[in-house]
């Protein structure tokens, strides 16, 4: 196919045609197309709006087109040059905003959109599709998952709404609704989607927009269209690039001369007499500049203006700063978009296949790293340390390993090989029919599959020191395997009358339709030593086999009504089924309604010269929540009263005279809800569009106020009730509330020199209202936030009154030079003890409020960009430092290094409940930066091409002391390092 259709690029040359498309305010316009009338022979005008075409002498007609305005015909005639200035298409511009189940005209949206486009998305070393719309819209907040590649990001649009259940936002691909939990192997779902694909992200975020969606839309949704075919001729595009990630800091510990310095100002001869002689920085030893590549090839037109096209091929092949951890991708897509009957029936089909190859790096050896003896040889080929691999390691005096040394971080990476191999595919066709007897009325079907396969393992040979067998060393090391299927089966069917009343001038549009959805997985793990014994041989080895699946059946409406063209009311109800829930409980009603009003088409308002857009938009709504658990622990029955096993320390012992002592594991009754029902948020949104000066500075303002009622909590059981100590029900409440403002200025406009800047800024309160069935002044809440060092032991607190994840810690005491007491705390309730009563609410790890800026200028060829972001006003418990920063530096005949804290606490113990460990964490980041050549008339207008350069993570300010003040979740303990990443580029165009 591509060689008949590269054929028709062949044809005579005879003269060239030039000239300058501008709009109707005589701007310049890039990307129109030229198009020869009759053929499929063609090009872009540039940066600069300008275009040369080779024509040849029976070529008659020039056409212009672009999305937004008419398509011009021009005949060629005698003519060398054709200027053309293109005419405003307002029917076409009006339907911009993709919506759920369709779309609607930008001047019609009553719920709170925000749409970026392409030309809007962040530039530079983007692996995953997140980073694109990172800082751009105001109340999305995106915390990447540390700097491996393609990390797994935390999305949160207006806080979230929820305690247990997931607060991730309901993401839609193309039309298909995706699971939101990972399959195994993979670290971020969202990784399925080539970032080269993507063509628009709509991020709809109050209950007026989102409750179409009903059950899964409490937490916002995410609208994700990718590129698509359409008329002309055949394009080729090629993006490729290379990039280095460095390192941009290291948490501190204490090199070979302040360890042996501290170990003789505490006089731990021990210590001295054990230690090396080297100076070893074990992080040198992990980290390393990284060298990735990228490569995506797309071609798109249309066969014989029937069938528009684009297929697209991406390799992607990412280092990651700790050695040997790797990401390897390959992506193929597919959208085809043709139309039948004269337009009466549209198709869009769209396949999407990624497999993702990983080589995970053991995080762990980034603490390990921290902690171990800097005076020690990396590697040695000493006979105590050849059954170790050569690695150095802690031994006792027989030579075996200490088991609860620090192990050789070098050995964490060299010796495990973790290992993971996926296979996606998404695909849909949707089918959208204008009934020829009734046009107005119109019958979409979509049906989609997302198809997921897994596999994986970690191999650890029998010489790793941490999976040694001291009785029987070729019994040891370690083996796992895993596998596992998804699924994720979905068809959705509406239908759709839309229809001008003139005699009343009002427009009337109806939608009513039915989705199914079933989501089903089988997984498969084994793990034992690495010669693969059974159980029999080796009693260390594990098994399990999860096969679980779940349903979704739902019926939704919706009504819009416009009256005047400038009063609009939309009404949406969806009634949603769920199969976790029991039959009583199953369904839930999940209504909306908004208004809008476009004051600036007021008679009053006709001839304001200032104002060019001002809509005022009010909004209700209630959405639900019913998605539990994770790909690890899936509850799709979490109302059915099921056993569960004891761990090894329950088992029961029986003796068998013959055999001897025989352990059963006991099983007990989990605890279980089966009243379990949708926990629901109700949502309260009120907002400002504007535009001024010819909408030369346009935004948005947005105050909003979320209610979340029967809370979805894991809450403890009372003791001797013969059940888990916790159980899942409804209780509880939750309120947030915010203000959004997006600010977007066109600061100059001239034909060589434009300057676009915008701005974005959120602010938002979650507070936990209701915890418990009935009221007790006397609870304190639900302790969560475990952390690294403490057995057990919790940092953070869910308390009524207070922010969700609030730090719960004692309040230090410092001597009169500043430097911390040990174990000298505040006795806040003044009863002359310092028990659990004393601790406080020291802080929370959920910003105040988050700014984001971006800006881009273009000067003839040339072009930069940047965007940053603030966040300010919360809190980061620094683990790494509580850890490894107390004054124990030999153990049991090991040394242990210490973070260069030690030197601000002179600590002799852990002190994990300590506010000194709570710090702040605002920060600015400038995310990306970016300068761009564009080549443009290459060959006629045939080729355009450009070059660029970026900087990503270029820099963070912060007062933090620790490695990265942004921590999802806010208990920084062994965060994978953000590289800063410089990356070379070009893109082709022909």
């Amino acid at each position: 196919m591509l060689f008949i259709l590269g054929s028709n690029l062949t044809y005579a040359q005879e003269k060239s045609i030039k000239g300058t498309v501008v709009d109707e305010n005589g701007t310049p316009l890039p990307g129109v197309a030229v198009i020869i009338k009759g053929t499929t022979q063609g090009t872009t005008t540039n940066f600069d709006g300008q275009y040369v075409l080779n024509v040849s002498a029976t070529d008659e007609t020039l056409s212009f087109s672009y999305i937004g305005y008419l398509t011009k015909d021009i005949v060629i005639g005698a003519q060398a040059v054709i200027d053309v200035s293109m005419e405003v298409d307002a029917e076409q511009l009006e339907e911009v905003v993709v919506i759920g189940y369709g779309s609607v005209k930008k001047e019609d949206a009553t719920g709170s959109v925000q749409a970026i486009s392409a030309s809007d998305f962040n530039q530079g070393a983007i692996n995953s599709p997140q980073d694109l719309l990172t800082g751009k819209v105001a109340g999305v907040n995106i915390t990447a998952g540390g700097g491996a590649p393609g990390a797994k990001a935390t999305i949160r649009i207006r806080g979230g709404s929820s305690l247990s259940a997931s607060n991730d936002p309901l993401i839609v691909i193309d039309g298909v609704p995706i699971d939101n939990n990972d399959i195994s192997g993979m670290r971020n779902p969202l990784n399925t989607v080539n970032p080269n694909d993507i063509e628009t992200f709509t991020v709809l975020k109050d209950a007026s927009a989102t409750a179409i969606y009903g059950s899964r839309a409490s937490n916002g949704v995410i609208l994700i269209t990718t590129k698509k075919g359409s008329q002309g001729g055949v394009k080729f595009d090629y993006s490729g690039n290379v990039s280095f990630g460095t390192e941009t800091g290291r948490i501190e510990a204490l090199d070979a001369t302040q360890f042996r310095n501290l170990m003789q100002e505490t006089g731990n001869t021990n210590g001295l007499s054990i230690a090396g002689d080297q100076n070893t920085n074990w992080q040198d030893e992990l980290m390393r500049t990284a060298v990735s590549t990228e490569h995506n090839m797309a071609v798109s037109g249309a066969v014989a203006d029937f069938l528009p096209y684009r297929a697209s091929v991406g390799y992607n092949n990412s280092n990651g700063i700790l050695k040997t951890s790797n990401m390897e991708r390959t992506t193929v897509a597919l959208n085809l978009t043709p139309k039948f009957f004269d337009d009466h029936l549209s198709v869009n089909v769209s396949a999407k296949y990624m497999n993702v190859k990983n080589r995970f790096a053991d995080v762990g050896a980034i603490g390990s790293s921290l902690s171990m003896d800097p005076t020690q040889v990396t590697r040695s080929n000493d006979d105590t340390y050849q059954k170790f691999g050569g690695y150095f390691t802690w031994v006792d005096g027989a030579g075996n390993p200490i088991s609860i040394a620090p192990s050789n971080p070098l050995a964490l990476l060299d010796q495990k090989d973790d290992r993971s191999n996926i296979n996606r595919f998404i695909g849909n066709a949707q089918l959208d029919y204008k009934f020829h007897f009734l046009p107005e009325l119109k019958a979409n079907l979509n049906v989609g599959y997302d198809y997921s396969k897994a596999s994986g393992g970690v191999n650890v040979p029998t010489t790793a020191a941490w999976e040694y067998n001291v009785n029987d060393p070729e019994a040891g090391g370690r083996s796992s395997t895993f596998e596992q299927e998804k699924k994720n089966e979905l068809v959705d069917f509406y239908l759709q009358y839309v229809k001008d009343l003139a005699g009343i001038d009002s427009k009337l549009d109806v939608m009513a339709g039915y989705s199914w959805q079933h989501f089903w997985s089988a997984k498969y793990d084994w793990a034992t030593n690495a010669r693969g014994d059974s159980p029999e041989v080796y009693p260390n080895a594990t098994y399990s086999d999860v096969l679980t699946e779940n349903y979704l059946v739902s019926f939704f409406g919706r009504l819009n009504y416009t009256f005047k063209d400038k009063y609009i009311a939309t009404v949406t109800v969806r009634n949603d089924g769920t199969s976790r829930f029991a039959p009583d409980s199953r369904w839930g009603l999940f209504p909306a309604a908004a208004l809008a009003w476009q004051i600036n088409k007021e008679n009053f308002m006709a001839n304001s010269s200032k104002v060019s857009n001002l809509k005022l938009r009010l909004g209700w709504g209630i959405t639900g929540q019913q998605n539990l658990g994770s790909s690890d622990n899936p509850l799709d029955y979490p109302y059915l009263p099921v056993y569960t096993y004891g761990d090894e320390k329950a088992q029961h012992v029986y003796y068998d005279p013959n055999i001897g002592p025989i352990s059963y594991y006991t099983i007990r009754p989990q605890g279980y809800d089966q009243n379990l029902k949708w926990e629901e948020t109700t949502t309260y949104n009120a907002g400002v569009d504007f535009g001024f000066m010819d909408d030369r500075l346009t935004g948005t303002i947005d105050v909003y106020k979320r209610i979340t009622n029967d809370l979805l909590n894991t809450i403890p059981v009372a003791a001797g009730s013969n059940l888990t100590n916790r159980l899942l029900t409804n209780v509880g409440s939750l309120e947030n509330q915010g203000l959004e403002l997006t600010l977007n200025y066109k600061v100059i406009q001239k034909r060589d020199f434009f300057w676009d800047l915008g701005f974005n800024f959120t602010t938002n309160d979650t507070k936990i209202t209701k915890l418990t069935a009935v009221e007790d002044p006397n609870y304190k809440g639900v302790d969560v936030g475990d952390i690294t060092g403490g057995t057990g032991q919790t940092i953070q607190i869910h308390q009524v009154g207070e922010r969700p994840n609030a730090f719960y810690t004692y309040q230090q005491i410092y001597d009169e030079t500043g430097r911390p007491i040990e174990g000298a705390y505040v006795d806040r309730n003044g009863d002359g003890n310092i028990d659990a009563n004393d601790k406080y609410i020291a802080g929370d790890p959920n910003p105040d409020y988050y700014i984001g800026i971006n800006s881009r200028i273009t000067y003839k060829n040339w072009d930069f960009s940047f965007s940053g972001r603030y966040a300010g006003g919360h809190q980061v418990y620094n683990n790494v430092n509580s850890n490894q920063s107390l004054n124990n530096m030999t153990v049991s005949g090991f040394n242990r290094n210490l973070t260069t804290d030690i030197l601000n606490t002179y600590f002799q113990d852990y002190q994990f409940q300590s506010d000194y460990y709570i710090e702040d964490a605002s920060f600015f980041r400038l995310d990306n930066i970016m300068v761009g050549y564009n080549f443009n008339n290459i060959k006629g207008g045939k080729i355009n091409a450009r070059v660029y350069g970026t900087v990503n993570n270029a820099f963070v300010i912060t007062k933090y002391s620790g490695l990265d003040p942004e921590i999802s979740g806010g208990i920084d303990n062994n965060i994978y390092p953000r590289p800063r990443t410089f990356l070379l580029g070009v893109n082709l165009g022909f």
